[in-house]
Formats: structure tokens, sequence, C-alpha cells
């Protein structure tokens, strides 16, 4: 006796045969279950022609009940593209992929590619220090590099290989390179000021020990702040990032430098309340002794005592100006390179300011205790 096929005829598992795929549905069955025609549909769909609303909204719900989708391919052969954007952070190559514990990373990252998304770009992750051979055969429009370092290699090889790129202000006036920044000497000032205004004049710094045009930037922001007033250039540089090695930076500028520090301006990405805790830990009141503010985007800033001032990088708008900007360069024929300068916020908190009637601390000379084990 002969066994039935499976289900429609198509084999079955249990005849150790694979099922053929379900065919694609295409525009005109989506039109034909819509009682719609194939023009009115592909308006619909494409958000062009004048329908009116409940027919667009009948010829878009047909389509998403039956699974349709555009075909790609021919899609990508229209229009010469294949609307894959590269991503890639610069910073952290010697461990490529960490980049995603950072909170601004991890933000800056979501957002771009929600905001490709939403203008029809996928993208694609790229290790740092990623080689020609690794994304050459990619059918990349455009690369976004994040933070590259001075000795990585990957924006020449992208402009090299024609791909336009998306990066910080490093790549300013080069053919083929286009940027989205913020001004990090705005920033490191107007906290430096803020501090002065709250009395502090032994402000230290630890920044990350990075070859990234913003970290160099804040470094030298520093520097020249403190020489125009006249104060105590105080700074440590974390040898590695990351929370642990951040905060052992932070234990050192509150207790190895020539000064004691009366305020701290953390660049260096790490969490907030270790932060506070390693001031506690060394003898420290916030903000009565020391003045604290962390450039970072974590929401643990709001939910300590005090709560720590934050400066933020605006990681969200960052992304949105350089998507915007990809897209008026591969949609619109922008051929002049260019950039666009994002401002930081300030968000001050009670971290970064003195209590009424509390005077600033007196010089004192620096601690030599070691940090606890």
């Amino acid at each position: 006796m002969t066994k039935a096929p499976g289900h429609g005829g198509q084999p079955s598992p249990r005849d150790g045969r694979l099922s053929s795929p379900a065919p694609r549905v295409r525009l005109v069955d989506v039109a034909r279950e819509a009682g719609l025609s194939k023009t009115t549909v592909s308006a619909a769909l494409n958000g062009t022609g004048r329908l009116s609303p409940e027919v667009r909204e009948r010829a878009r719900e047909t389509a998403r009940s039956m699974g349709y989708r555009p075909n790609a391919t021919a899609r990508q052969l229209r229009a010469g593209r294949a609307r894959l954007i590269g991503y890639v952070v610069g910073e952290l190559a010697d461990v490529p992929w960490t980049f995603l514990e950072s909170p601004y990373f991890a933000r800056l990252t979501g957002a771009t590619a929600a905001t490709a998304l939403g203008r029809g770009y996928a993208m694609v992750l790229l290790p740092a220090g990623s080689l020609q051979s690794e994304w050459s055969a990619l059918p990349l429009d455009a690369v976004i590099v994040a933070d590259p370092v001075a000795d990585d290699r990957i924006v020449d090889d992208l402009l090299a290989a024609r791909i336009p790129v998306f990066s910080d202000r490093s790549v300013e006036g080069r053919p083929g390179a286009h940027w989205v920044d913020v001004d990090a000497t705005a920033a490191v000032h107007r906290t430096l000021d803020h501090f002065l205004d709250q009395g502090a004049r032994r402000p230290a710094l630890v920044v990350p020990d990075s070859t990234t045009r913003f970290h160099r930037e804040v470094f030298a922001a520093h520097h020249d702040w403190c020489a125009a007033h006249g104060l105590p250039e105080l700074a440590v540089r974390a040898a590695e990032p990351g929370n642990g090695p951040v905060v052992r930076a932070v234990e050192t500028a509150l207790t190895g430098l020539p000064e004691r520090p009366d305020a701290l301006l953390v660049v260096a990405e790490a969490s907030p309340p270790l932060v506070l805790d390693a001031a506690r830990r060394h003898g420290y009141e916030v903000p009565g002794d020391l003045l604290l503010a962390c450039v970072s985007e974590d929401e643990t800033a709001l939910h300590t005592e005090p709560r720590v001032t934050t400066l933020s990088l605006r990681p969200d708008a960052v992304a949105e100006a350089g998507i915007e900007h990809l897209v008026a360069v591969l949609e619109h024929g922008r051929v002049e390179t260019g950039g666009t300068l994002v401002p930081v916020r300030l968000d001050v908190r009670a971290s970064s300011v003195r209590p009424s009637g509390h005077p600033a601390p007196p010089p004192q000379p620096p601690c030599t205790s070691s940090p606890p084990t």
C-alpha cells in the first residue's frame, strides 16, 4: 500500500526528505487578496500616490498579514545600493566587542541602528581593527567609524576603497569623509567653570590613556583652563577601560597627586556609584570636601546619595545627526565634506553643588594612604 505524501503533497521529515520552503508572497498576490490593483498596492507600500487613508491601510495590512517582503535584490539593482551600513568602534581595538558594555557606546550603537533602520538601512557590526579582507566583500554603502584611534588604518582603507566614511572631526577635510562630533573643549571648560563657581580651586581630571580625538582634546582643554586660571594641573590617566582600572585611577587622583583635589571630573567611563564609593573610602565627603562630576550616560547616577552630576555626550543626538548626514550624502548627492557639532549637556546635581554655608576645604597635603585591599 502506497503512503500518501505529507501536507499539501510536500515531503515530510518522516519520509527522510526535507520539505520545500513556502513560495514567496508576490506583490500581485497581495493585490489580489486586497482587491486592489498591483500599482495601487505598490504606491501604498512605498508611501507614494494619491490614495485614501483607508485604501493605503488596507494594502499595508494585507501585505503584513500575508508576510509580503519586497524583493531586496531587485530593489538593490534599481537603486544601486545594498542599504547596508558598516559600524565600527575604533576605540578598544584590543578587546573589540567590549564596547557594548559601555553605557555610552551601547546607547550610541542602539540609537544608530534604530535611526538607520528608520531610514531603510541595516547596520552591520564590524570589530575594531578590522582588516580590509574582512569587509571588502560586503556590499557596504558607507561605514561609520566611532572614535577612531590615531593608528587605526580602517579609515584610510575605507576611503581608498571609495567607501564614504562617517566619523568624528579627526577626518575633517578628507575627500569622502564626513563627521559628527561634540565640542570637548567647551564641555570641559563648562564643567570646570561650574566647579570654580562652587569654590573649587584644585580640580582634578581622570581621563583614559587614549589617542582618540575626544580624549586628547579633553586633556588639552583641562591643561589650558588650569593655566588660564593660575590653578594647579592635576590629572591622572586610566591605563585601561573598565570599572576596575578607572576606579584605581580615581583613587590615585584622590591620594597620590601633589595636591589634594577639591573637585574631580571623571572622563574615563566608570559606574558613578563606584566613583562615589571610592571617594568615601578615602575620607572625602561629597560634595562637602569634594565636588564630583562624571562623563557618563549611566542612569545609576540618578540613584545615588547624593545624586551625581553628569556630563552627557548625547549619543542619541549624535546618532541622529550622523544618519541624517549619511542619508544626505547617499540619497541626495551631497558631495562636499563637512560635519555637525553636537552640543553636550551638563546635568548639575547635588554631588557638585557646595552645601549652603559650607566653605571650600582649605588646601591640604596629599594623602599617602594606600587603597584598601
